[in-house]
């Protein structure tokens, strides 16, 4: 039970930037094992962005309170996936070759390409939410932060790991783990679909699902695999395709 109690706190300690205590046990296993967690850090950082904005809303307009949920994810996160977008941006835009998408998806500096794909993956993110129903936005962002961490899980256990280094942010969590900590992490991203119109789920899951394959599909050709920016821009498109969806979804319960 201890050993369980390690693993989840590095996951926290790893995903977000929660203070853990400094004596953490810490090994590369037990990071790698981390990830049967990651779907459950979006209940944690959901969870945050739901209550931030539920508390704001009865203060502030909606509008306010929405990008100010978006801030608090943000910040508890250290702009970890925005940051793993922004760079599969820059790498994937601006190189032509394995070896120089990697380069430049290294660099710490951003780009026109990553600059560009943050503002409208952030606007987009953004005018998705403020076009759902304001009662409805908290179990959606729940909903969403989770199931949206559980797609790079499936790229990791149906993929390969592309830096021969080993030097990216997936080093060690980029490995395979064994099949219960699929099975908890497939748990903890599809428990909070049990709570949003099962027709919505049964529409959004396909989706993301060839959304994951595409996407896996084109970095594979690319560089031969997945790595840790590849991951954070992966969590990135299904969290706001999640949104978008629920927002078409709405649309036509309005309509029908």
């Amino acid at each position: 039970m201890r050993k369980q109690l390690h693993i989840f706190l590095n996951a926290i300690m790893f995903y977000t930037r929660i203070p853990m205590p400094k004596n953490l046990p810490y090994s590369d296993e037990i990071l790698n094992r981390s990830t049967r967690y990651f779907p459950f850090i979006g209940w944690i950082v959901g969870g945050i962005g739901a209550s931030v904005f539920f508390g704001l809303q009865f203060v502030f307009a909606p509008e306010l309170a929405i990008l100010l949920s978006m801030v608090a994810t943000i910040f508890v996160t250290g702009a970890f996936h925005e940051d793993g977008f922004a760079d599969f941006c820059d790498g994937f835009g601006g190189g032509y070759t394995r070896e120089r998408i990697l380069t430049i998806m290294k660099d710490s500096h951003i780009g026109t390409y990553g600059s560009i794909g943050l503002i409208g993956m952030l606007a987009t993110k953004f005018m998705s939410l403020h076009s759902i129903e304001v009662e409805k936005i908290p179990l959606i962002l729940l909903a969403g932060h989770s199931l949206s961490r559980l797609m790079p899980i499936l790229v990791i256990y149906t993929s390969e790991y592309s830096r021969e280094d080993a030097t990216s942010k997936t080093n060690p969590i980029g490995k395979k783990g064994k099949g219960f900590d699929f099975a908890l992490a497939l748990f903890f991203g599809l428990a909070f679909l049990a709570f949003v119109p099962l027709a919505y789920s049964l529409y959004v899951l396909p989706v993301l699902l060839l959304t994951t394959m595409v996407f896996r599909r084109y970095i594979t050709n690319k560089i031969g695999g997945y790595t840790g920016d590849c991951l954070g821009a992966l969590q990135q498109i299904a969290e706001v395709e999640f949104y978008l969806g629920f927002v078409i979804y709405q649309t036509f319960q309005v309509c029908s």
